[in-house]
């Protein structure tokens, strides 16, 4: 055997690199098409029109909230106050129209709660230094709790008529949920990728000193990244509120860790300053998918948590894999 056969071949070599890379690039996307085809021939009712339909529906809610909880956690912060959020603004939001205000002044009142609500949750993060996950886990006490107290824990019935319309128009045959979902996240896409606010966002969650050292005013982009989840969360509640055509204190309960799993299944790294918010959206759907399909094949709820959970720790497993360049 000659010394050159002993000898790695570096073309092959950078070829193997290429190609690995593209299955890590890909992975999400191949995972995604791998259960549509698992579910689809193990229930062709599956891949019916309506059923279809249905799963962007009901994945478009997460998908929404989702994106402010990308942005959270891609500074390397966590928000457990959305699911809350949604709560108390669709509380507020149905006493709003129940008593009679215009749906105009109704919903721009709706977005500037989740604002506040978010904004406080950045204050308290960025310039308190509280850690994340406490200053939101106690926002999500706070919000949960006002959502009982502003209607003594009712639920509010009776709202304006046209109000459902927001969120069950179709146009053609297409749900006024992917015309939302495709203008929010072109919106957030060339925010992340093609301005300052984006590159800072990557930069805090990369690494927080440095960014400072390079002049990036760190709190102010936390701060900012908290209000714009709960703006996102507050067009999630109306957009909840209005599917149901009621409001609910129990609203969004446990919202905060499906758009975490949203967020996490789609690529983004809880250490934050990785991630693409194309990946998010794409999470929410693969999650929809999941509860869907494992309910069309008439698996038992307690099952589906145990199946979704292990999804998500091998979101997060492949993650750390990723981060180590195993």
């Amino acid at each position: 055997m000659s010394v050159l056969d002993n000898k790695t071949n570096p073309t092959m070599t950078m070829n193997h690199l290429k190609f690995s890379n593209t299955i890590k690039k890909m992975s999400l996307y191949l995972a995604f098409i791998v259960i549509f085809l698992v579910f689809s021939l193990i229930n062709p009712s599956f891949i019916t029109l309506n059923n279809i339909l249905n799963i962007i529906v009901q994945s478009s809610i997460i998908a929404i909230i989702g994106v402010g909880q990308t942005l959270v956690i891609l500074t390397g912060g966590i928000d457990l106050s959305v699911g809350s959020i949604v709560a108390f603004v669709g509380i507020a939001t149905g006493l709003m129209l129940k008593a009679g205000m215009p749906l105009a002044y109704a919903l721009i009142i709706a977005i500037l709660i989740g604002m506040v609500l978010g904004m406080l949750n950045g204050i308290v993060v960025s310039y308190g230094r509280v850690p994340s996950f406490i200053a939101t886990l106690g926002m999500m006490g706070v919000a949960r709790g006002g959502a009982l107290a502003l209607n003594s824990g009712k639920p509010v019935a009776g709202l304006q008529a046209g109000f459902e319309k927001i969120a069950t128009t179709s146009i053609g045959t297409i749900p006024i949920f992917v015309f939302y979902c495709v203008a929010i996240y072109a919106t957030i896409y060339v925010l992340l990728e093609h301005t300052k606010f984006g590159r800072h966002v990557y930069a805090i969650g990369g690494n927080t000193v440095a960014a400072r050292l390079s002049g990036v005013r760190v709190k102010r982009v936390e701060a900012l990244v908290y209000v714009i989840a709960g703006i996102f969360a507050a067009m999630g509640a109306i957009m909840l509120t209005a599917r149901l055509n009621y409001a609910t204190p129990i609203a969004g309960s446990g919202y905060e860790l499906d758009t975490i799993a949203a967020v996490v299944i789609g690529g983004t790294s809880l250490s934050g300053g990785q991630g693409k918010i194309i990946g998010t959206l794409v999470g929410a759907l693969m999650l929809g998918m999941l509860k869907n399909g494992l309910t069309i094949c008439n698996v038992a709820a307690y099952y589906q948590q145990i199946i979704i959970g292990v999804v998500i720790i091998m979101a997060v497993f492949a993650d750390r894999m990723k981060e180590k360049n195993i």
